[in-house]
């Protein structure tokens, strides 16, 4: 079982910044994949950006250039940094990761809203 725990979601204005944290309950080197996906209003829920095997890193187009994905290993969290947040961007933001050992499960956090508006 893994515990994800996220935060720092919030209300900005277009142009604005803000930073999501993910805390996960074991070390993030046992995880398959670790990364960030979204669910806004009336849409299905996308991939944002995400750590994949080998420690490359995956961004949706609609994200690269304006945010970015880093991870601490010490404190077993994933960051996801927003900058230049426009309002398309508002949408309930979720960690994920998957394992692959003992067996395939896949994991997500309980989400942080991020709301873009003037």
């Amino acid at each position: 079982q893994v515990q994800l725990v996220e935060s720092g979601g919030g209300l900005v204005q277009p142009g604005g910044s803000l930073t999501l944290s993910c805390a996960a309950s074991r070390s993030i080197f046992s995880f398959y994949t670790m990364g960030w996906y979204r669910q806004g209003p009336g849409k299905q829920r996308e991939l944002v950006a995400e750590f994949t095997t080998g420690g490359s890193t995956d961004y949706a187009d609609s994200v690269k250039g304006r945010f970015t994905i880093s991870r601490d290993s010490a404190e077993n969290t994933v960051y996801l940094q927003m900058n230049s947040l426009k309002l398309e961007d508002t949408a309930v933001y979720y960690c994920h990761v998957r394992v692959i050992a003992p067996r395939y499960n896949s994991y997500w956090g309980q989400g942080t809203q991020v709301t873009v508006s003037s």
